[in-house]
């Protein structure tokens, strides 16, 4: 698969990963369960962070996960029998080369894969060919642009965009979230839907700002320090500075908002 995961496969990464996985659950899968005897793909499952909350809404649709990477394979692997799952199926395979016949799945899910992919328009059309006529497409991507935060900061602010640099250097896109209407237009969807999925978090949601905002951003906004530094992107007391005052909103009477985006579309005839 041509991409490069900037966030790194360090054991804290898996573990930032669940930790958003299970903040999100609801305000994400919420309204995603497949039919009993459907077949779901999920493209580049990682770690499983997604892989086991997928099992658990669809307990009777069978579920194939696939990753490029084996020693996330084997995480996933853990996590779903942690989980007591057996409609679960992990398979290393790379989107770009997948090992399915045409039309083998009734839906496709994918989640925060997109974003790291340098041709995400390719590996849509790639899924596209595994899904059945009729089949479904469920997308889902943040959006490092729809990041704003009290009391603000221009030294957090810029922390993140080393984030997205970093991610546009490595052939990603951190913006990806508002793009995904047009993305799965041009790769042949149909009946495309998107809706923004908002996190805002005050101080009365004490979960979400330990969950989120804590675990999820700001963990995942720091673990760039050593490439943002390195790439001159920023002084490593600018950025640590940074880092403090994103911490600093999940403090007294700190505010932080970030939209994801869901996209839903149609595989309308073979192709």
């Amino acid at each position: 698969m041509s991409n490069t995961y900037v966030h790194g496969y360090d054991p804290r990464e898996a573990v930032r990963l669940q930790d958003q996985a299970n903040t999100l659950v609801d305000l994400l899968h919420s309204d995603t369960a497949y039919p009993a005897g459907h077949t779901v793909v999920e493209a580049g499952c990682g770690v499983g962070a997604q892989t086991v909350t997928l099992g658990r809404n669809s307990p009777h649709a069978a579920i194939t996960s696939i990753d490029v990477s084996q020693a996330s394979l084997a995480q996933a692997g853990d996590a779903v029998r942690a989980a007591g799952l057996t409609n679960v199926t992990l398979r290393q395979a790379d989107i770009f080369a997948l090992p399915f016949a045409p039309a083998s799945f009734d839906h496709v899910f994918v989640c925060f894969v997109l974003e790291h992919l340098a041709r995400p328009v390719e590996a849509l059309r790639a899924l596209k060919r595994v899904l059945k006529p009729g089949g479904t497409i469920t997308a889902i991507e943040g959006d490092h642009g729809s990041t704003y935060f009290h009391p603000d900061s221009e030294l957090a602010q810029r922390a993140v965009r080393c984030l997205v640099e970093l991610q546009a250097r490595a052939g990603g896109d951190a913006l990806i979230g508002r793009r995904l209407y047009p993305l799965l237009g041009e790769a042949g969807f149909d009946a495309v839907r998107v809706s923004p999925r908002m996190v805002y978090v005050d101080d009365s949601k004490p979960a979400w700002v330990d969950g989120f905002t804590r675990k999820t951003f700001t963990a995942m906004v720091q673990g760039v320090r050593e490439p943002a530094i390195a790439a001159g992107l920023m002084s490593a007391a600018d950025f640590d500075q940074g880092i403090a005052d994103l911490y600093r909103t999940a403090e007294g009477n700190g505010v932080f908002c970030y939209t994801f985006f869901k996209a839903v579309g149609i595989h309308q005839e073979a192709s």
